[in-house]
Parts: structure tokens; sequence; C-alpha cells
């Protein structure tokens, strides 16, 4: 499975974890990367630069191996440290970054100085062709499917992807409805050279989640989800609970940011994913959740992805042979 970027960033599968809220830590992080991927822990989660660095140095313990840190350029309503941030990456010797949400256009000098490899996450092609002029070193491009921040235009994947490929020159990773060795190999054949899983990750054995939120995941299907805080320039894809609907109906009646917030807060998350209640607040989840049929360890995933990928591509070549006329 060698690609570009596999090659660029020394991994053995061109699988990455993207960066999650509240779940980006160190623990799903190494497993990841030990099993031959690109794990990721989130800047955000950690809060202070020194809490991230304790973090990055749990990684370190517990692989080798080749891991990245996401910096959230989102608007927020208390200032990032993301200057700090990277002078934590500087000093523990972290090679590569993902960075989300608006342009890194402020950071990419003082990125590309250090010497990262920066991994942009962008949900339409405009934002990749501006990336690249940037000197990204590659797109994560994310579908409508995905869970998290999908943007504003409701494209799918399937359309978005070769979009993407036909307008850039730097590799792509795909993003958005991605979870077994099938997705993998439709995303290569629609031009990207790796994937980016979130949601499929949260519900393995290594993820510092609850388990009754591993378990509502097993059982879920994908119409599950929905997207909210389309109203506030936002939209949001998550799991379809009480809070959900609740702000989905707010929306409709017209609610503003300052009506929505005590609702949408990140923190509340933290309910939900470390003491299992399922209807504790809002949390990312994308339609994926429908091909999540059980709890796996990382290292099992990824040798049940690379059989499936085996075998979708054997199903091609037998297509293929069998509809051609001599």
């Amino acid at each position: 499975m060698k690609t570009r970027i596999t090659e660029r960033l020394g991994i053995q599968y061109p699988i990455i974890c993207g960066g999650m809220f509240q779940v980006g830590r160190a623990e799903l992080a190494a497993a990841v990367s030990e099993a031959g991927g690109l794990g990721t822990i989130t800047s955000k989660t950690q809060g202070t630069p020194e809490n991230l660095r304790k973090e990055i140095q749990k990684v370190k313990a517990l692989t080798d191996k080749p891991f990245a840190v996401n910096l959230n350029l989102f608007p927020s309503q208390s200032a990032t440290p993301n200057d700090e941030f990277i002078e934590v990456m500087v000093e523990e010797d972290v090679k590569i970054v993902e960075t989300s949400g608006r342009s890194p256009k402020e950071i990419m000098p003082l990125l590309k100085e250090q010497g990262f490899i920066v991994l942009h996450k962008v949900p339409g092609v405009k934002y990749a062709v501006s990336a690249e002029k940037l000197g990204v070193d590659a797109v994560i491009i994310v579908g409508n499917e995905t869970g998290g921040h999908p943007g504003m235009s409701d494209v799918g994947s399937l359309v978005m992807l070769p979009r993407v490929a036909d307008s850039v020159n730097i590799p792509i990773i795909a993003g958005g409805g991605f979870s077994d060795g099938r997705g993998l190999v439709s995303a290569m054949a629609l031009g990207a050279e790796g994937i980016l899983m979130g949601t499929r990750f949260m519900a393995t054995k290594e993820a510092p989640v609850h388990d009754n939120v591993k378990n509502w995941m097993v059982a879920a299907d994908e119409t599950n989800t929905i997207v909210v805080q389309r109203n506030i320039g936002s939209p949001s894809r998550v799991a379809l609970n009480e809070v959900s609907k609740e702000v989905d109906r707010l929306e409709q009646e017209g609610a503003t940011l300052e009506d929505l917030l005590p609702l949408i807060t990140g923190q509340r998350s933290k309910s939900v994913y470390f003491e299992g209640d399922l209807d504790g607040g809002i949390w990312s989840c994308g339609q994926a959740v429908g091909l999540v049929k059980e709890v796996l360890s990382i290292k099992e995933l990824f040798m049940q992805m690379e059989e499936e990928a085996k075998q979708s591509l054997q199903h091609i070549q037998e297509r293929m042979s069998s509809n051609i006329s001599v």
C-alpha cells in the first residue's frame, strides 16, 4: 500500500486517525501509529501547552512510530495558544501537524521554517487549491458524510474527491464516510492516496470513550446522525440524541449563537465520552457509524481492512475480466 502519503509520513498503511476533540489522546494515537497508521492527538483537548507536552511524551513512551498533533484554527470563545503549542511541538521533536478550521496562512511560515509536514483539512475544492498555494504537504478533503465539521457545501465524498484530484497536484487524503477496506480502495480509485477516519476509530478498544458510546455506535445506522449549527455558519455532524434534536428544533425557530451556546459547548461532551451519558451533550459522529458492526482493537481493525481491500480489488478484477469480450 505504498503511496506518496505513506512514503512522506513514514507509515505502513495509508490510514490516518483524524484529530478529534476530547477523543484525540495519547492511548488512541499511539495505538494507531503502532499498528502502522498515523495517530493524532488534539492540542485543543489538552488545553494548555504544558498539558500538550505531557500528552506528546505519553505517546512517545508508547510508540516510536510517527504521529501528528492537530492544531485547531476554528474561531473560539477563548484564545487558542497555537504559537505556544507549536513551540512545544518543536521542543518535543514532533514532525507532523494536522491543521483544521480556518486557513493556516498565518502560521504556515512558522510551520515550514520549523520543518513540519503539514496536512490541512478542507471541506471543498477551492479551499484545497488555496491550501496547495500556501505550501501544505497534503490536503485532507472531507465530504458531507464526515463527523464534526463538513463545511457548508453538502457535497459527498463520491463527487468531492475526483473534483479535488482534478484540481491539485499534492497528495489527497480522503475523509468522510470511510471505515473499512472497501472504502480505502474506493478512495484510491477516486484519486486519494490515503484515508482519514474518526468515527470508526471511536469504536475501538483503545479509544478513550465510555463503552455506552461504543455500544451505541455498533447498534446505530447511517441515519442516526444530524447536521446542526447551520444557522451560525458552523455546521457540525453529530450523533442523533435528545440534545442535537433540541438544537435542531431551536435552529428551525431562528435561534442565535447565544441561544445555542449552552447546548453546543464542547465541554458537555465530556459527560458523553467519559461518563457514558448519551444525552449529555452533542458529540461528533459521521455517517460511517452505519458501517460499524463491532468493537475491535486497532490492530484487528487494520488487519480486517487489509483483507477487505484485497477482496475488493479481487472482486473488481474478476468483474472486469468476466465482462471483457475477446
